[in-house]
């Protein structure tokens, strides 16, 4: 991962001057600095105004697989683009290389932007990265991204939490979760008991073996479950099924990650809501 040299963007450009016009006060990325910037779950519609400033500024961007071409085009042209994309199952670009690069970067003067998908503190590995940085004493700040945790569910119908359903939320990686056991292993016949329901990224390799151990902690075989797949892109896909049925639907419909999985009574909200929508439709067009 050794770039050409990036040619320092020497103006801001009109679209960040539109935008510090139209939000005063927005932070300047200074020389020899790194963003941690969130992408959000894939459709560029839904940056925040933040990230959109911190690609318009950057000198050097450090991209994650799954960022959509229209992300990356508004970084500067003359920035270089660095991928440092990481696959579950495929080649991919070590962790300690990606924080390597970042640090000589920043030390050669360039503004970087390390984009990743998602909210970078949400299983992104943003942490591990930031606390490099911060040892090596190179300055950075973080830019916090919609998690497709929770805006995939939304942007599907799936309300993460609704009223008289649920009172609590469970996040969890699946990744790794086949080891047995894991060093930072999730008790799932516990979380079942919770009775709260279960939001999955990353799982769906280790998907039999989380099902079991839900299965076993008394999570029912009719508990309503969903998987959105490229979740807020092109490619968006959306299967419901059970937990019972779960791995024959996923097999049937040949859905492959990035996939979000939901397991619990929040799916049939989305049932509802749609109902909810649909008459509301029905009588504004009757009006």
């Amino acid at each position: 991962m050794n770039p050409l040299s990036p040619s320092p963007n020497p103006a801001p450009g009109a679209a960040l001057e539109a935008l510090e016009t139209l939000i005063p006060g927005m932070p300047r990325m200074r020389p020899g600095e790194v963003w941690i910037v969130g992408a959000g779950p894939g459709d560029p519609g839904l940056l925040t105004l933040h990230a959109l400033s911190a690609l318009l500024q950057a000198d050097v961007l450090v991209h994650d697989a799954l960022i959509d071409a229209r992300t990356l085009a508004l970084a500067p042209p003359q920035a270089v683009r660095i991928f440092a994309g990481k696959r579950g199952g495929r080649p991919s670009t070590h962790q300690d290389e990606i924080t390597a690069t970042l640090m000589d970067q920043a030390r050669r003067g360039f503004r970087v932007v390390r984009l990743k998908g998602g909210d970078p503190f949400i299983f992104g590995r943003g942490g591990e990265e930031v606390a490099a940085l911060v040892e090596a004493g190179i300055p950075n700040r973080v830019i916090p991204g919609l998690t497709s945790g929770l805006a995939g569910l939304s942007a599907v119908g799936i309300p993460a939490t609704c009223r008289g359903v649920n009172q609590a939320l469970f996040l969890a990686t699946g990744h790794g979760a086949g080891r047995r056991p894991t060093p930072e292993g999730i008790d799932w016949p516990l979380v079942a008991r919770l009775g709260q329901p279960v939001v999955l990224y990353m799982a769906l390799k280790n998907l039999p073996f989380i099902l079991e151990g839900l299965g076993q902690g008394g999570m029912a075989p009719e508990t309503p479950a969903a998987v959105v797949a490229w979740a807020t892109t092109a490619q968006e896909r959306v299967v419901v099924a059970t937990l019972g049925t779960l791995l024959e639907t996923l097999r049937r419909e040949g859905l492959d990650a990035p996939a979000i999985i939901v397991l619990g009574e929040i799916v049939n909200c989305r049932n509802t809501l749609q109902r909810v929508v649909t008459q509301a439709m029905g009588e504004v067009s009757s009006s």
